[in-house]
């Protein structure tokens, strides 16, 4: 029921909680919760903010998990001590019943295993969440490896994934922090990505659209999908295997060029992101492989990224200004790409910039960290609540990553140096005659078609003014304080105009006009007047010195 699941999320996040209140006190030394007392693994050093949201996610199961290891793809929306305790989340679960395991492939592909695998190996070669891996071989002998999803799960993810839309909606309202993020896109956004995972043909796409991409490259082997045996719960994939990019000695006892590797691992992130649109989003040492022949073998295709013309334009403009360090036009870059549901402070962002190129003003081109740099820039952006679309987050993540990747294999490896090229050959695309032609055409056939509707529309228009019919409406949230103060001006305006008037009429009544035993009433009707008058020349200051008291 929807309400448990509430009650048990409630409680893990209280459970973890304490961890926050003992740190931002300072009293985690005098507090045992970190040794187990709270079901935590027991250690001396008390757990970090960043830890204490990973274990609350790994506990609440797959769903959470996702959703975590896809928030360590957003460092525009998390510091980097976050992103890189979520990107250790291990989507990792006991195995699931063997026969339960056959049954769901038996449901899914129709017939009996035993009738399309000569080999199914029992224990998975990876268990998670959501599904498993499992080693076989097909009749005619390929090796392949056979990913199975869990039962239930698709229940539960629907389950949880409402859930966290509602909260999100909720804390939007409550939450004031919410205001400089879309919460509830966000949500959004997080339920169509691990809907899309749990889609093994989605997956299966992917592969195959990466591997014609790499189909003329013969150093790139790109794993065969079986769809006979593959549906949206099972995938069956060509097994591929080799040294891994990790394992350092097995490179050098194979005589692999470790400089010459990250430079050709470099290259296979930058053709797939400037040349093909469409690039592998989690480029760990575990995906990579190097086989035999030397081909480099690229496998789990779950996250990907999508980058279309405009957006590599402005991603080439963007590391173009980084690379020349212009902090003008990088400014510019940055907030034509990113979004905010708040104002933005411009000066503030351009001085923030300034800063963090000035560490870079004594260092040749090729000896700037890309990826530290792209790590201080989305800094910036989350410093100042702006936030960059999902698939340009994933791309700097990525680039990010492989930058890691190369240096531990080439202590001297720099990817600036590989992505300048690109860059100024896309800059230099964008003003290419070849590429404006069509453009100009097509810029030719709006104008064609505006000018065919445009006496159409103001013959509207104007019907619209002579009927009275046309408003127009004006909203700025800065005018609401600014008519606020207007409205508090006037009726302190009327209140002076009134006070003097009442004194003026008052003194004239009692100067002109003089009815019999005047004198008698006369003290007693200036006291009563020149007390109201009084009070509304108190009341008046009190208007005008209060809000300046306020400020202070």
């Amino acid at each position: 029921m929807p309400g448990n699941r509430y009650r048990y999320i409630a409680k893990v996040l209280a459970r973890h909680g304490l961890g926050y209140l003992a740190d931002d006190f300072g009293l985690e030394r005098f507090i045992p919760f970190h040794r187990g007392l709270l079901g935590h693994d027991k250690r001396e050093q008390p757990y970090t903010q960043p830890e204490h949201v990973r274990l609350a996610l790994e506990d609440l199961g797959a769903t959470f998990i996702k959703f975590g290891q896809i928030l360590s793809t957003r460092p525009d929306l998390l510091s980097p001590d976050y992103v890189r305790e979520l990107g250790k989340l291990q989507d990792a679960a006991p195995p699931a019943d063997h026969q339960a395991v056959m049954a769901a492939i038996t449901s899914e592909l129709g017939v009996d295993p035993d009738a399309l695998f000569a080999r199914f190996d029992h224990a998975p070669l990876a268990a998670a969440s959501i599904g498993q891996v499992h080693g076989a071989q097909l009749k005619g002998g390929a090796e392949v490896v056979v990913k199975v999803r869990r039962p239930g799960v698709v229940e539960r993810v629907h389950e949880d994934v409402e859930i966290l839309k509602n909260l999100a909606a909720r804390a939007a309202r409550r939450w004031p922090a919410a205001e400089n993020y879309d919460l509830v896109g966000l949500a959004d956004e997080f339920g169509e990505t691990i809907r899309a995972e749990l889609d093994y043909v989605r997956e299966a796409r992917n592969v195959e659209r990466c591997a014609r991409n790499f189909a003329d490259d013969a150093s790139i082997h790109i794993p065969k999908v079986f769809w006979q045996t593959s549906t949206s719960r099972v995938l069956t994939l060509e097994r591929v295997g080799g040294i891994k990019i990790n394992d350092l000695d097995g490179l050098a006892a194979a005589g692999i060029d470790r400089k010459a590797l990250a430079q050709r691992l470099a290259q296979l992130a930058l053709v797939m992101v400037f040349e093909h649109g469409f690039f592998h989003a989690d480029p760990h040492p575990g995906n990579f492989f190097i086989e035999p022949d030397g081909r480099i073998a690229l496998i789990d295709f779950g996250m990907v990224g999508t980058v279309d013309e405009r957006g590599r334009e402005q991603l080439a403009r963007l590391l173009f200004a980084l690379t020349t360090r212009e902090t003008v036009r990088l400014t510019d870059e940055i907030l034509d790409i990113a979004h905010t549901p708040g104002r933005i402070d411009r000066g503030g962002l351009q001085q923030d910039i300034e800063r963090l190129l000035g560490r870079y003003y004594d260092r040749q081109l090729g000896e700037i960290p890309l990826g530290e740099v792209l790590q201080g820039t989305l800094a910036i952006v989350r410093r100042h609540h702006l936030q960059l679309p999902a698939d340009l987050a994933l791309l700097f993540k990525m680039l990010i990553m492989s930058e890691g990747l190369g240096a531990r294999l080439d202590p001297e490896f720099h990817l600036i140096q590989e992505v300048t090229p690109y860059a100024e050959r896309l800059i230099m695309r964008q003003y290419s005659p070849t590429l404006w032609a069509p453009r100009l055409a097509k810029a030719g056939f709006d104008a064609a078609r505006l000018a065919t509707e445009l006496p159409t529309e103001l013959r509207r228009v104007l019907s619209a003014l002579d009927q009275s019919n046309l408003e127009f409406g004006i909203r700025h949230e800065t005018l609401e304080p600014l008519v606020d103060r207007l409205d508090r001006l006037a009726n302190r305006l009327v209140l002076s105009i009134l006070a003097a008037a009442f004194i003026v009429g008052l003194a004239v009544l009692m100067l002109v006009y003089h009815p019999a035993g005047w004198e008698e009433w006369a003290s007693v009707t200036f006291a009563i007047g020149f007390a109201i008058a009084a009070l509304a020349g108190t009341y008046l200051a009190w208007t005008i010195i209060r809000p300046r008291q306020k400020g202070r």
